[in-house]
């Protein structure tokens, strides 16, 4: 029994330590190349330089690029960075970038601005990090643009032109149509908050947009996105499901 429990001490060590190693290489940063905590503690309007992964992009027109990125302590909103349409499609999920800009700050949102870039070795995806809990407190915002879950929320109605209780809007005012970004209320602990589908980033036809589409008001769901703000939090979901 005692060999037994040393064994399995000795295993829980190695996956520990490998977990370790595994997040040092992920934030190893190149000299002159700030951490994650270095750039959260910058002013706004200050230059920064990071090194981080690409998560997703938000789309690609007039030779700019948006994308979410991340490390494994925090995530990065780059802006209308420039680049070819070539460029661009070499940014796949999980490429090392490293991107010199300026901080700034949109309605509350946090990114980098007029960048350079150049894409470095090495891969990562981030999992989804669960922010349920955190909804309605002041630590939510320390995971801004970070892939995040919420689990167990109910879908509230929303009014649309007419004053009718609807599942979602097209458009935040519901002036828009099939296509437009998808607005959508969800409820946890007696609070509710309001959830985008970003059509730039999952747009008409993709799993989620169809996903919204489908819900109806009282629904339970499990939805994962990423941590965006605008004059508060809102999230760009990325994925809807049943929740369990």
């Amino acid at each position: 029994m005692k060999r037994f429990f040393a064994l399995a001490m000795a295993a829980l060590l190695v996956l520990a330590c490998f977990g370790c190693t595994q997040k040092d290489d992920i934030n190893k940063k190149s000299e002159g190349v700030m951490t994650y905590a270095e750039y959260a503690a910058a002013e706004l309007e200050s230059a920064v330089v990071i090194e981080a992964y690409v998560q997703a992009k938000q789309g690609w027109w007039e030779n700019k690029a948006t994308l979410y990125t991340q490390d494994a302590d925090g995530a990065y909103f780059i802006y209308e960075l420039p680049c070819t349409e070539e460029e661009y499609n070499k940014m796949t999920v999980g490429t090392k970038m490293k991107i010199s800009g300026y901080k700034a700050e949109w309605a509350g949102e946090v990114e980098i601005i007029d960048a350079t870039w150049e894409i470095l070795e090495g891969n990562y995806i981030a999992e989804a990090t669960d922010v349920t809990a955190l909804l309605g407190t002041e630590d939510l915002i320390k995971k801004q643009n970070m892939f995040v879950s919420f689990k167990g929320m109910t879908l509230e109605a929303s009014k649309d032109a007419e004053g009718n209780d609807v599942p979602f809007l097209y458009k935040w005012d519901g002036s828009g149509q099939d296509g437009d970004d998808l607005y959508f209320n969800v409820s946890v602990n007696g609070a509710t908050y309001t959830f985008t589908v970003e059509s730039y980033l999952c747009g008409k036809g993709t799993d989620v947009y169809n996903a919204v589409k489908a819900l109806e008001i009282g629904d339970k769901i499990d939805m994962e996105g990423f941590l965006y703000w605008y004059e508060g939090v809102n999230p760009h979901i990325t994925s809807v499901t049943a929740a369990k």
